[in-house]
């Protein structure tokens, strides 16, 4: 074979290799292409803002198509994981739903029931208090016959807070015409003498608050300790 001869099968031989890099970069391309394109999955898009804690329904979000390889680990592509739970933050119109932004509804326990009050923003801890939170129910109340002293009163310890409502304006009473105030509803798991005292102390306690329970704290009381009243201080 003359150097003329060497020179054609090499030159052949560089054809062929650019052929098949030619031919693989397109197949790359076609593969990219179709991965942009297809294959699609359902994807839930919200319709409107969602606060934090409410429940979630089907009617707030819609069904959309969106390249699989578009869609995160945890995007939510099947609607039936919303139900029963709740937004843990705020969720935006046009975001996509992900199993991240939402969590179980509290359940109640056998021996249970459900039992909701409206708590002053004011008095109450406000933006801190979540479903699955632990709380003390407060009341004051005032003396019984004048000049008797208020007491204050632990009603309920270690209550579990299973919903929390959406802030709301109050109308003013007639001894407070000036002062706007809101208040937010919350729902409690409780047992049968527990929601009494809720439901009483809604009734005739002055004020009614809560205070947020830090896990894993001791909050057994001693005899005594439930009703305060200022005479203790003195």
């Amino acid at each position: 074979m003359n150097s003329r001869q060497r020179r054609g099968v090499i030159l052949l031989l560089l054809s062929v290799l650019c052929a098949f890099g030619v031919f693989a970069g397109v197949l790359s391309v076609i593969s990219d292409v179709n991965s942009k394109v297809g294959p699609e999955t359902t994807a839930y898009r919200l319709k409107e803002d969602v606060p934090p804690y409410q429940a979630l329904d089907a009617g707030q979000f819609e069904k959309i198509s969106m390249p699989k390889r578009w869609l995160s680990a945890t995007a939510v592509t099947d609607l039936d994981e919303v139900a029963g739970k709740i937004a843990v933050t705020s969720l935006r119109k046009g975001s996509l739903l992900q199993s991240d932004m939402i969590v179980k509804r509290p359940e109640l326990k056998p021996g249970q029931q459900e039992i909701a009050i409206m708590i002053d923003a004011a008095t109450g801890v406000a933006g801190k208090i979540t479903p699955g939170s632990t709380v003390n129910i407060y009341a004051t109340f005032d003396g019984q016959e004048q000049g008797d002293p208020a007491v204050s009163k632990l009603i309920v310890a270690n209550a579990n807070v299973i919903d929390v409502g959406r802030l709301t304006a109050l109308e003013p009473s007639d001894e407070d015409k000036d002062r706007l105030s809101e208040a937010v509803p919350i729902t409690f798991a409780l047992n049968t003498l527990d929601a009494q005292r809720v439901a009483y102390a809604e009734s005739f306690a002055s004020h009614v608050r809560l205070a947020l329970v830090a896990p894993g704290s001791d909050t057994t009381l001693r005899p005594g300790e439930r009703t305060y009243s200022l005479a203790r201080d003195k």
